[in-house]
């Protein structure tokens, strides 16, 4: 019998080409070489409108808020996935029947938004070992009994802050997407805070039979090592970022893992880290052995605008002249696509240079050059004009007219400012950490796209020249994320109004504390700070700090600005402030640099049911490609949809609504000679109800 062991890390999973079956199995998430590719096709474009639901589990552990992004595995039949509140499940993949759970939090309430995009596998012999992120850690399991591998790291669980200093070891280290598995190494991306204090983003190698460090690569370089320059020289002692939150891709013939980083923190204000900031907003790609840089390629200069590089790399093959060139396809927020060379790192698109203006935040200093690809064309549009704001009612477009002229808007990298500046696309994309899917028949990339516009103004956080107390605290440390009026942006940030009503004071000092997810923890500031900020949040008391306390926090002032809250550009009625399509899923042949067919992505049920239809939509996760030629994605967030759209022509050929959203990227497999398509239905974004189900589909047996 085999002994089969999974790993689960804080959020993210990581996978390995050893054992199961590639065809029948979804043994990787992503797919192979992130093409999100299936070789199955007993569901084609012919009988695809013959699929039934045939199984659903149902955690019922969801809460408000909550959300599922996993993409799940499915090895010898048994699917691997993950719920909202992060418990481990394996399921029989033909009934959906549970096989065995892990709760590593132990029935303990759960409020606070878990993430984890899937799971990965290693295995020799008669061994397996599967790695899934949970808060800090990293966790090796039994898959024949879901329980913790004691002989790895501490009684079956590594910390991921371990390789990162001491200086960081209190701050907010997780894994929310997956890593992967080369030969016996672990190596590993992870997710820190947004806003400082925040650890760095280094990439590890972890060995998959002890969960001993094996290898670090310092994405905010130390002294002597490539790239220090690009920072201030004691950056690497208490800068953050530069983190591979999205996931890496392994070509593991090769030995490379490409890594796509994000960027530096504090996000949009980087007074305290001026210079280019190697090796944030980098494609990278790494000796999987060794960790050793073989090259990279640096998107975006000193990054301000949340640019990071969004989801884990394509590995494509381009033809060109007779020959065929392996290379690697890199999406963007900001609406591009990136194709470079495999092994040199090269371009293999077009384009150009950029003068960038220049900031006029005090302190500031923006790069004086940006890039951007000519081919092929954008999949999201590059700039709001007036032309292309909403008319869906004539208030509607008076309002947001009346918003547009006092507004800072201009083209990609124009500088964050007091009066508020138009990001477009927005902070979530443009493409987002559900990726691409490719067509190794056609040389086809599919993109999933949303067209939002938001708002990015920067606001002073002195804590001036009276007493401090909770509300001057608060505003400092707090109001770029949770807004100044406690409304937040849920679920991302959420709203902090009545949270006493929620949350006890133990819970809520502990959230302040330590932190979470990409909340930096503010333990420094001191007990009495943290005692006086929970005051004015669960009883509106503005308890000023004695002399000692004061000094201490006064000596702890972070930087100078900061933001007032992350922003989406609505109009009064809470719809989009630009026209349709407010979301798109594109097809781009990679060869000719062209669109093969675009369309508007997902609609509001309200609009449609007025006759406002196809309009696009946000939408969150990926496609998934079949050699039957169908894509399968759900994606979109208000309409519930699971779709099925013709590879070749965009048509839709079905779809079904799904208990919840499903944000969440599917997976396809085969039990028994019948395919199988699973995909979480989860919610919880921007309002949409949250739910807790996978949901499998099969054809209708005769």
């Amino acid at each position: 019998m085999k002994l089969q062991i999974l790993f689960l890390c804080a959020g993210a999973v990581l996978t390995v080409a050893a054992g199961g079956n590639r065809n029948a199995d979804w043994p990787i998430v992503g797919g192979y070489h992130g093409t999100h590719y299936s070789p199955l096709n007993q569901i084609n474009c012919n009988n695809v409108k013959q699929l039934e639901r045939v199984w659903q589990f149902d955690s019922n552990d969801q809460f408000e808020g909550s959300e599922m992004q996993c993409n799940p595995l499915v090895l010898d039949g048994v699917v691997y996935a993950t719920t909202p509140r992060l418990r481990v499940v394996a399921l029989d993949g033909a009934t959906g029947k549970l096989i065995w759970d892990f709760d590593a939090h132990r029935g303990e309430k759960i409020t606070q938004k878990l993430r984890n995009r899937g799971m990965a596998w290693w295995g020799a012999g008669d061994e397996r070992r599967l790695f899934v992120g949970i808060d800090q850690y990293i966790y090796a399991l039994s898959t024949k009994t879901g329980k913790p591998v004691e002989s790895f790291g501490d009684h079956g669980r590594i910390d991921l802050h371990v390789g990162l200093g001491d200086e960081f070891k209190d701050l907010t280290v997780q894994a929310t997407s997956p890593g992967v598995v080369y030969k016996d190494l672990l190596i590993q991306g992870t997710l820190v805070a947004e806003d400082l204090p925040a650890a760095p983003g280094h990439i590890r190698a972890f060995d998959v039979h002890t969960g001993q460090m094996r290898w670090i690569f310092h994405t905010i370089p130390l002294p002597g090592e490539y790239g220090y320059n690009t920072w201030p020289k004691d950056g690497y002692k208490k800068l953050g970022g530069a983190n591979s939150w999205a996931g890496l891709t392994l070509d593991e013939k090769r030995g490379i893992v490409f890594a796509p980083t994000g960027s530096a923190s504090f996000d949009f204000y980087g007074a305290n880290r001026l210079g280019d900031n190697l090796f944030a907003n980098c494609l990278l790609a790494l000796d999987a052995a060794t960790g050793k840089r073989i090259w990279h390629f640096k998107l975006v200069k000193h990054d301000i605008w949340d640019r990071d590089l969004p989801a884990a790399p394509t590995l494509v093959q381009l033809h060109k002249n007779g020959k065929t060139i392996d290379a690697v396809a890199q999406i963007t927020k900001y609406g591009w696509v990136w194709i470079f060379d495999e092994k040199t790192g090269k371009p293999l698109v077009h384009y150009r240079k950029i003068k960038a203006p220049p900031s006029d935040v005090d302190g500031e200093v923006t790069a004086k050059e940006q890039i951007l690809p000519t081919e092929p064309p954008p999949y999201a549009r590059q700039e709001v004009t007036p032309d292309i704001l909403t008319n869906r009612t004539p208030a509607a477009h008076a309002a947001v007219l009346a918003q547009y002229q006092k507004l800072r808007v201009g083209p990609q990298f124009t500088p964050p400012s007091f009066q508020g500046t138009v990001i477009f696309p927005g902070f979530d994309g443009g493409g987002e950490w559900g990726g691409a899917a490719w067509d190794p028949e056609t040389g086809v990339l599919y993109v999933n796209s949303n067209e939002m516009a938001w708002i990015l103004r920067i606001i002073p956080r002195s804590l001036g020249t009276g007493a401090i107390t909770g509300s001057t605290l608060y505003r400092q440390n707090c109001s770029g994320c949770h807004r100044p009026d406690l409304q937040g942006s849920p679920p991302e940030f959420p709203s902090l109004v009545n949270i006493g009503s929620r949350l006890n004071r133990d819970q809520i000092t502990a959230m302040i504390q330590h932190g979470g997810g990409r909340m930096p923890g503010f333990g420094r500031l001191g007990d009495g700070a943290v005692r006086v900020i929970v005051d004015f949040l669960m009883t509106g008391k503005d308890v000023p700090l004695d002399g000692a306390e004061h000094m201490k926090v006064t000596n702890l002032s972070p930087l100078k600005y900061g933001i007032d809250g992350y922003n989406r550009w609505l109009d009064p009625d809470g719809y989009p402030a630009v026209a349709p399509p407010w979301g798109t899923l594109n097809a781009i042949d990679l060869n000719t640099k062209k669109f093969v067919w675009k369309e508007p992505f997902g609609e509001y049920p309200k609009l449609a049911a007025q006759g406002m239809t196809k309009t696009g939509s946000e939408n969150y996760g990926g496609s998934i490609l079949t050699a039957g030629g169908v894509l399968f994605i759900g994606a979109t967030n208000y309409d519930r949809k699971f779709h099925a759209f013709d590879k070749k022509t965009g048509d839709l050929l079905w779809e079904t609504t799904l208990p919840a959203a499903g944000n969440a990227t599917p997976a396809v497999y085969e039990v028994n000679g019948r395919e199988y398509v699973l995909i979480g239905a989860g919610g919880g974004k921007w309002g949409a109800p949250s739910g807790g189900s996978y949901v499998a589909f099969a054809l209708r047996e005769k």
